[in-house]
């Protein structure tokens, strides 16, 4: 369930702000669930900052993790990425509001 700060779009745009972070959600997106194993493999980022970053990320409610034996399984949480579109497309829809009003103003 999500916590009250990570239902914040503040939280949400906060964790996506990270070149890191924006890989690994990249990989997740391309590959699908993954250990921090696979997840730090080829990268010259630690598991313990990959280990970091998904921590930020879970408490925005951008991953989740299941055990699988002695390894954590991240994946993403595709409900916060649909909530980033939304925010996204609301912010899109006021500047073309803003631009009409200015274009009329202009014009008249």
């Amino acid at each position: 369930m999500s916590s009250p700060r990570s239902s914040r779009p503040t939280a949400l745009f906060a964790a996506l702000g990270d070149q890191t972070r924006l890989r690994l959600v990249s990989r997740l997106c391309d590959r699908g669930p993954m250990s921090i194993t696979r997840l730090t493999a080829g990268s010259k980022v630690t598991r313990q900052a990959i280990t970091k970053h998904l921590r930020v990320m879970q408490e925005a409610g951008l991953v989740r993790s299941a055990r699988h034996g002695r390894e954590s399984v991240w994946q993403l949480d595709q409900r916060r990425f649909e909530d980033a579109r939304r925010y996204l497309d609301q912010i899109s829809k006021q500047w073309d509001d803003a631009l009409g009003r200015l274009r009329n103003f202009v014009e008249n």
